[in-house]
């Protein structure tokens, strides 16, 4: 009995799986796989641990025209999809990589927040104060593999 039970939670993971791919919008891309999304979790729960996130379109939008640099994580599954359409063309602007992801509710929990999160902007640096050293260096070690990732990815689709 108990292998059934594990069979049935599986279809129903791969079932939630699913439904977080049809609701993606048509220009989320380039989507993480998998292994990426799991890196990105990470580096967002890691980030939101450290004050180096900016949660919401409003403040990203924000912190992006001020000059400070990032990795922009999208959600790929927002509805209507006007309200973050502009945060991609203001990343290639600013030369900041972006990516998406399949869920909001995935990345809000990230990010260590209840409410669904469209999009956030992980930074190296806190707002105030700073980091020790440690912390620092596991952060940057975390976003420079991100990063690159990032940047083969979007290499890869033009």
């Amino acid at each position: 009995m108990g292998g059934s039970d594990s069979e049935v939670e599986k279809s129903a993971q791969k079932e939630k799986e699913q439904k977080k791919l049809l609701a993606l919008a048509p220009i989320a891309k380039p989507l993480a796989g998998k292994k990426l999304n799991k890196r990105i979790f990470k580096l967002v729960r890691r980030a939101a641990e450290k004050k180096c996130l900016k949660r919401g379109v409003k403040e990203v939008v924000k912190s992006i025209r001020r000059g400070q640099k990032g990795v922009c994580v999208i959600a790929g599954n927002i509805s209507p999809i006007d309200v973050i359409t502009h945060v991609p063309i203001l990343c290639e602007e600013a030369d900041i990589p972006y990516i998406y992801v399949s869920s909001k509710e995935d990345l809000a929990n990230a990010g260590a927040t209840k409410r669904p999160t469209c999009c956030v902007l992980v930074q190296t640096k806190p707002a105030k104060g700073e980091l020790s050293q440690e912390d620092q260096e596991k952060l940057k070690a975390d976003y420079d593999q991100v990063v690159k990732e990032v940047g083969e990815m979007a290499s890869s689709m033009f």
